[in-house]
């Protein structure tokens, strides 16, 4: 199968197509297809996801050379979230290419959020093993520069919400945010999971969602709306800010 359009979208070529190849593919493709263990993309994913915080922390230290160590975490955060990986994903059209399972792409997995986030860490790690540090270097700035230019008022605080919430609850001295799945329901391909955060034996929110990453999310959002008092908007696409009710004083 050829790439050439979607090579073409990311200004990148490759010199080893297979690597390529493996990061479309879906571990339900993988195993529908009886192919090997390491056929799929989560190999891939692992290393991925390193090589796009290493890429969006230098980016953002040297965008914001002003700001706090917490501040370019929110904002290394905001770029790198499950949301935000799957927007880039949808942005150089990987969710066309994917290689899925047939139970997969009938229960729509070609527009979930997880499974772009995890294609786009793959595909990271694929131009980073086939081209190196500035490749890879070359391929991410771009798409995340493009995304932190539009988070520039210093009022604003972008977030992960778990990130957040991990934050406020230690500066409380509170200690870390514990999360468990409390309950888990519908079949294989339409998973619906409900999690707990708690901190210190003490409840603080639940909430649902397709994955647990994505019901994590929901929760610490919930419990940081809660024990912070701040206001949250949502923006599209997934992405969240924060604002605090008072202005900072300059």
């Amino acid at each position: 199968m050829g790439y050439e359009r979607l090579e073409k979208g990311l200004g990148y070529r490759f010199k080893n197509p297979d690597l390529l190849a493996q990061a479309l593919t879906h571990s339900s493709f993988a195993h529908e297809k009886g192919l090997g263990p390491d056929a799929d993309n989560e190999l891939l994913e692992f290393l991925g996801d390193s090589v796009i915080g290493l890429f969006a922390a230098e980016l953002v230290f040297k965008t914001y050379p002003g700001l706090a160590e917490g501040e370019l975490s929110k904002l290394r955060s905001s770029a790198t979230n499950t949301s935000a990986l799957a927007g880039l994903a949808r942005k150089i059209k990987l969710d066309r290419h994917l290689l899925l399972g047939k139970g997969e792409e009938k229960s729509g997995g070609r527009k979930k959020d997880s499974i772009l986030a995890d294609a786009f860490e793959a595909l990271a790690a694929a131009v980073y093993l086939d081209g190196g540090h500035e490749a890879a270097g070359s391929f991410l700035t771009c798409l995340f520069r493009k995304s932190l230019e539009k988070v520039r008022a210093p009022s604003f605080e972008v977030n992960n919400f778990k990130s957040a919430l991990q934050e406020h609850l230690l500066k409380q001295g509170l200690g870390l945010p514990d999360y468990r799945v409390i309950k888990e329901s519908g079949p294989p391909h339409k998973k619906k999971f409900e999690v707990e955060v708690a901190c210190a034996d003490r409840q603080l929110a639940t909430a649902s969602g397709p994955s647990k990453k994505s019901a994590e999310q929901r929760a610490a959002a919930k419990a940081f709306r809660r024990l912070s008092g701040r206001k949250t908007l949502k923006l599209p696409k997934g992405n969240f800010i924060i604002k605090n009710k008072k202005p900072p004083e300059s």
